[in-house]
C-alpha cells in the first residue's frame, strides 16, 4: 500500500471533517447516550482523530482536555463503550454517540455523570391546550 492511501484511511473522511464546528481548540462536544433506553450517560470531546477511531474501531476514543491525550473508555477501568451509531447535530458543533455501556459511564462509578450532580431547581414550562392540538404549537407573538 502506498504512503499516501495509508495517510488517507488514517485521516477522518474530509466530507465528515468539513461538517465538523470546532471550538478554539478543535474540539467537538460528544454527548454519549445509551443506545436502548436513551439514558445520557456522559459528555466527553473529540477532535477530528478521536472521532476518526470512534467511527473506525466501534470503541468511543475522546480526547482528555486535562490530560493533553486520547483515551478510550473502558481501557482502564473496563467500563467499555461499544459504538452503536453516531450522529452530528446540524450545526456541525455536536455529536451524539449512541452506545452499549458496559458498567458505569461516569468516573465516580455511577452509571450516568448526571446522577452525581442532580437535578437543579427549574419552573416547568406547561404547554397550553391550544398549543398542544397545533401541529406548528404558539405563534411567534405567543412565544414571548
Amino acid at each position: 500500500m502506498s504512503q499516501s492511501s495509508n495517510d488517507q484511511e488514517e485521516r477522518l473522511d474530509p466530507n465528515i471533517a468539513s461538517r465538523l464546528k470546532k471550538n478554539d481548540q478543535g474540539l467537538v462536544a460528544a454527548v454519549v447516550q445509551q443506545y436502548d433506553s436513551r439514558q445520557v450517560l456522559m459528555v466527553g470531546y473529540m477532535d477530528e482523530e478521536a472521532l476518526r477511531r470512534t467511527l473506525t474501531t466501534g470503541r468511543v476514543t475522546f480526547w482528555s482536555r486535562s490530560r493533553q491525550e486520547y483515551w478510550r473508555k473502558g481501557d482502564t477501568s473496563g467500563h467499555v463503550q461499544y459504538v452503536k451509531g453516531v450522529s452530528i447535530d446540524c450545526d456541525g458543533d455536536a455529536l451524539l454517540i449512541e452506545v452499549d455501556q458496559v458498567g458505569a459511564a461516569c468516573h465516580t462509578g455511577t452509571r450516568s455523570c448526571f446522577e452525581a450532580g442532580g437535578p437543579l431547581p427549574v419552573v416547568q414550562g406547561n404547554r397550553t391546550q391550544a398549543e398542544m392540538n397545533s401541529e406548528e404549537g404558539p405563534s411567534i407573538a405567543e412565544r414571548r
